[in-house]
C-alpha cells in the first residue's frame, strides 16, 4: 500500500524536487493550498494524507486529534506552527531541518551588520535620488574595537563569529542553555542580559520564539543599550518589540537595526519600514538556490522515513508511530 504525503502549502515552482527524493520510497506526494487548520483538515481527509509537509499553515491540537497522520515535516528550523504537545501526546513525529540555511544567515547577519555600521543603504538611496554626498551617512564610527553581543549562542553564531573574526571585535554572548565553558572554545564571554544589552555596541539576536522570548527586546531593554548601539534581527520577528525599537530610534537611544524578521509579515504599518536608520529584507536570510534544494530533499526524505517505519534523521518530537516515548 502506498503512503500519501500532503504538501498543505508551498510557495516553490513545483513539488519536483520533493518526488525526486520519495519515487522510490513507495510514497505519494499530494498538494494543497491551505491557509488555515480547517482548511489543511478538509485537503488531507480529501486524499486520506498519512503525513504532512507544511510551509506556513497552522497544524494545531485540531488537525493533530483529527487526523491519524504518522508525522508532520516544517519546511525550516521553527517549528512554532506546530502544536509541540499536541503531536506528543498524539503520536506523530514532527521533523524539521535544524541545519537549514546556516551558512546564509550568518552571511545576511554580517551583511546586515556591515549595511547599519557603514549606511551603504543610505547612500545608495542618496545617489538614486541625485545627492553625491558623503555627510549623508555621518557621524559613522569605527568597527573595529567594539563590542557584538549574540542573543543565544547556537550553531548560527557561531559562525558569524568566524566570519568576524579578524574585524578586531569583542564577543559576548547571553544563553542561559549553554556553558560559559562551552562558549570560550569560540572565544565569546559568557553575560547576563543585562551585562549582554550594557557592554555590547551590537546585539544580534538568534533566539527561538518562546513565550519566554517574545517581547524579550522591549522599551526598557532598549533603554540600556548605549546611544550608539545597533540591533539586528534575523531571528523571529516577535522576539523584537518593533514599536519599542521604532522608538528608540526616533528618540536617538540607538543608533540603527538590521532586521530581516518582523512581527508581522509583510508589513502593512510597521514603523520600521522605510526609517533612514533602519534596514530591513524581506524574511530572506534563509535563501541560496542551494539551500533550497537542500531544505527540499531532507525533510521530505526524511518524512518518508517516516512512513516507511525508520528512524527520522531530525526529529523535533517523536521518532515516529513506534517510538515509546512520544
Amino acid at each position: 500500500m502506498t503512503d500519501t504525503i500532503l504538501v498543505t502549502d508551498f510557495d516553490f515552482p513545483d513539488l519536483e524536487i520533493e518526488r525526486g527524493v520519495t519515487e522510490d520510497a513507495n510514497v505519494e506526494l499530494a498538494s494543497a493550498d491551505a491557509e488555515t487548520a480547517d482548511e489543511v483538515i478538509e485537503a488531507a481527509r480529501e486524499v486520506d494524507a498519512d503525513a504532512l509537509l507544511v510551509q506556513y499553515a497552522p497544524i494545531d491540537r485540531t488537525v493533530l486529534e483529527t487526523l491519524d497522520v504518522a508525522a508532520v515535516g516544517r519546511y525550516g528550523i521553527g517549528v512554532d506552527a506546530v502544536d509541540l504537545e499536541a503531536a506528543a501526546d498524539e503520536g506523530v513525529a514532527v521533523v524539521n531541518v535544524p541545519d537549514y540555511c546556516q551558512d546564509e544567515v550568518a552571511t545576511h547577519t554580517v551583511a546586515l551588520l556591515f549595511a547599519c555600521v557603514r549606511r551603504t543603504s543610505l547612500y545608495d538611496r542618496a545617489i538614486a535620488e541625485g545627492t553625491w554626498d558623503w555627510t549623508v551617512g555621518a557621524p559613522i564610527h569605527r568597527l573595529a574595537g567594539k563590542t557584538l553581543g549574540f542573543a543565544a549562542f547556537g550553531s548560527i553564531p557561531r559562525r558569524i563569529a568566524e566570519r568576524l573574526s579578524g574585524f578586531d571585535l569583542e564577543f559576548v554572548a547571553y544563553d542561559p542553555y549553554r556553558s560559559a565553558a562551552e562558549l570560550a572554545e569560540h572565544g565569546v564571554e559568557t553575560v547576563s542580559f543585562d551585562g549582554l544589552l550594557e557592554r555590547s555596541d551590537i546585539v544580534s539576536v538568534h533566539t527561538p520564539l518562546t513565550e519566554e522570548t517574545r517581547g524579550l527586546f522591549d522599551a526598557e531593554a532598549f533603554a540600556a543599550m548605549g546611544d550608539d548601539a545597533v540591533v539586528l534581527n534575523t531571528a523571529r520577528g516577535a522576539v523584537v518589540d518593533d514599536e519599542a525599537l521604532a522608538t528608540a530610534l526616533e528618540d536617538d537611544e540607538l543608533a540603527a537595526a538590521g532586521l530581516d524578521v518582523l512581527p508581522n509579515e509583510p508589513p502593512e504599518d510597521s514603523p520600521l519600514v522605510g526609517r533612514d536608520d533602519a534596514v530591513c529584507t524581506p524574511h530572506v536570510a534563509w535563501y541560496s538556490e542551494e539551500s533550497i534544494v537542500d531544505l527540499r530533499e531532507t525533510v521530505a526524505r526524511d518524512v518518508a522515513r517516516v512512513l516507511n517505519g525508520e528512524r527520522p534523521e531530525n526529529p523535533v518530537t517523536g521518532d515516529g508511530p513506534n517510538d515509546s516515548n512520544n
